[in-house]
């Protein structure tokens, strides 16, 4: 969920904004983009993600800043269209795929007429200083390459991109290639993926076993997050003998380690299975801990 505010003074108090985060601000805002910041708590709770990031709105509409202005607080600014539902352009078409219950839980609408049929909004992630693209829009970003200072940063990153395929992951199964070398990160990544998915039990690596099957429940969506390990395997045959084809199913999250060994094959798997892939590759940067990280598909 996002807010809107009058300008940057304002997000400033709701948000900590980074370098990365002020150029996007001075360049394109006000207008149709989102920039997704550290949160300083400030908001009601259930506003802010659950890893503390909170994206910031500067509508290029006057009624919305008059509305701002006279409160002296932000308001959410969510979408108004159903999951999986067509985007509406009217307050007919809201209703028509709002439920009794939905449309009892609205105080007020203020009716602007139809609207126009205008792309919708970018959305950035600023929280490890290089952005992330979840959504291209109006405004179409350059990312994909990014630094992380920390393990928790790495595991933060592996939730954003689970939220960004979320509703992908309703309808097809997702997998993440993980490419990286030995204690480059790989496992804490996958950390990050069942963290996301509120799996209790700790996330290791999978080297000796090969594969470990976790189950999840995350709000009403259940499935199963596969983490698999391609270290030990000698032969294609050998992969062919774990059948991954039978967990390509929508709901479940594959994370392979070692991707890179057995690429082929996996991408022939996906692509049978129509399975949304997210390349992640992994490498060591200036300090211990920091790691270079380049997402693509």
């Amino acid at each position: 969920m996002s807010i809107a505010v009058t300008d940057q003074k304002m997000a400033a108090h709701y948000v900590s904004l980074n370098p990365t985060a002020k150029n996007l601000y001075q360049k394109f805002l006000p207008g149709p983009l989102t920039v997704i910041s550290t949160g300083r708590h400030k908001v009601a709770r259930g506003v802010e993600s659950e890893t503390g990031t909170l994206g910031v709105r500067i509508p290029d509409y006057s009624l919305i800043i008059k509305i701002l202005k006279s409160l002296g607080k932000p308001i959410t600014a969510t979408s108004a269209n159903v999951s999986y539902k067509p985007r509406p352009y009217s307050i007919k078409q809201l209703f028509a795929n709002l439920s009794k219950k939905q449309q009892s839980l609205i105080d007020l609408i203020i009716d602007a007429g139809t609207l126009p049929r205008r792309p919708v909004s970018t959305i950035v992630d600023t929280t490890l200083d290089d952005p992330l693209i979840l959504r291209q829009g109006t405004f179409h970003l350059r990312g994909g390459k990014l630094t992380t200072n920390s393990p928790s940063q790495t595991t933060n990153l592996a939730q954003t991109l689970m939220l960004k395929y979320w509703n992908n992951l309703q309808t097809q199964p997702l997998i993440f290639l993980l490419i990286g070398e030995l204690g480059s990160g790989k496992t804490q990544f996958a950390k990050g993926i069942g963290k996301f998915l509120q799996i209790d039990e700790t996330i290791g690596s999978p080297t000796y076993t090969i594969v470990k099957e976790y189950d999840y429940q995350r709000h009403q969506v259940k499935g199963k997050f596969i983490h698999l390990d391609t270290w030990r395997l000698q032969t294609i045959e050998e992969l062919d003998q774990l059948n991954l084809l039978s967990y390509l199913k929508s709901k479940n999250t594959l994370a392979i380690e070692w991707a890179d060994r057995a690429l082929k094959p996996m991408l022939d798997l996906a692509q049978k299975a129509k399975a949304k892939i997210i390349r992640v590759k992994i490498s060591a940067g200036t300090s211990r801990i920091q790691r270079r990280i380049t997402v693509g598909r």
